[in-house]
């Protein structure tokens, strides 16, 4: 019979293994920042993530969300675009506290066709925002209206 200090042991072990073979996910927390996803607008969040210029509304990037949320809790929501050159595909909500909802990494190896879903407390502005290399940002932006909100009471 396994007990549970083993079972610990075991598992301690394997990620071990599998850190040290490079397998395990560590490099996923090194992109986390912290700023961005504390920031309250568009354009602090940008600045967070060190973006050069203006951010530049663009045809080539598309942004899938509900003209009408009936509840706020779960707004589905995806960004897409077929641009060549994506660093990270970025998902944020104008007027709930902290403003990026989601942020992906995108590499040549992945299509930048990322979704998730979102609490939104009230309507809002939603932006799907295209991080390119060079550090131009290019967006989509559409107005998601909510019936019943989902961040509190």
């Amino acid at each position: 019979m396994q007990t549970r200090r083993d079972t610990l042991k075991h598992s301690a072990v394997v990620a071990g293994l599998l850190a040290s073979a490079g397998l395990y996910p560590v490099a996923a927390f090194a992109e986390f920042n912290k700023a961005a996803f504390e920031a309250k607008t568009l354009a602090d969040v940008l600045k967070a993530l060190k973006v050069t210029g203006a951010p530049t509304e663009s045809k080539d990037v598309t942004l899938t969300a509900p003209d009408i949320a009936e509840n706020g809790a779960v707004v589905p929501l995806a960004a897409a675009t077929t641009l060549a050159g994506v660093k990270s595909m970025l998902l944020l909500v104008e007027k709930n506290p902290s403003a990026l909802v989601a942020m992906f990494n995108i590499t040549d190896s992945i299509d930048a066709n990322v979704g998730t879903r979102a609490k939104m407390g009230q309507s809002s502005d939603v932006y799907a925002v295209a991080i390119m290399n060079d550090g131009k940002a290019l967006f989509a932006k559409k107005e998601v209206k909510v019936t019943l909100g989902g961040c509190g009471g």
